[in-house]
């Protein structure tokens, strides 16, 4: 599953519009879930673009909203999960497989903050807003994967790039296990 963040108020046909429905049927095209906040902008766009992609099923898109009502949701999400809990959703959508920013205010640059300590895959499009900021660039100096020499937030100029880069490297940030299995 990959969660696409970024700003929740830029209108139908805005230049982060269009990339996001780009992002959002890239993605399922390529076999993966999209989940977003549910509401309108950039998580709207991501949920319209998957829902209109070739490959699109049931269950695709995926909306975890702040609060408590269902028909807050944009029209282009299967599941809805109406949290109530504000902007703590942030922390939920950030333990998504890889996370997906386009532009983005205070709520994206938490949910990068969270996939960052999280271990998460981060891919940037290079656009005003948070996203632009932090392309390229790691959060800070702490080894998330020290096999990885060049982790970072990779930014990304296309969403078939950011699309590409979220398929060749996905595997590689997979969760792993933090202990074993109980025996019990």
């Amino acid at each position: 599953m990959v969660a696409v963040v970024g700003d929740g108020d830029v209108p139908p046909g805005s230049t982060k519009y269009v990339l996001a429905e780009a992002v959002g049927a890239g993605l399922c095209e390529h076999g993966f879930r999209v989940l977003t906040g549910g509401l309108g902008g950039v998580m709207e766009a991501a949920s319209r673009g998957a829902r209109r992609a070739a490959g699109s099923s049931p269950g695709m898109v995926v909306a975890l909203l702040p609060g408590t009502d269902a028909r807050d949701a944009n029209p282009y999400a299967d599941v809805v999960i109406p949290t109530g809990i504000g902007h703590l959703r942030n922390g939920i959508v950030a333990l998504a497989d890889a996370i997906v920013a386009i532009g983005g205010g205070a709520g994206t640059l938490a949910e990068l903050a969270l996939g960052w300590i999280h271990g998460r895959l981060l891919v940037a499009l290079r656009v005003d807003g948070w996203s632009g900021r932090l392309a390229d660039q790691r959060l800070d100096a702490r080894v998330r994967h020290a096999a990885m020499a060049d982790d970072r937030v990779y930014g990304a100029d296309t969403p078939a790039q950011a699309v590409r880069i979220v398929r060749d490297r996905i595997a590689a940030y997979a969760p792993r296990p933090s202990h074993a299995p109980s025996s019990s």
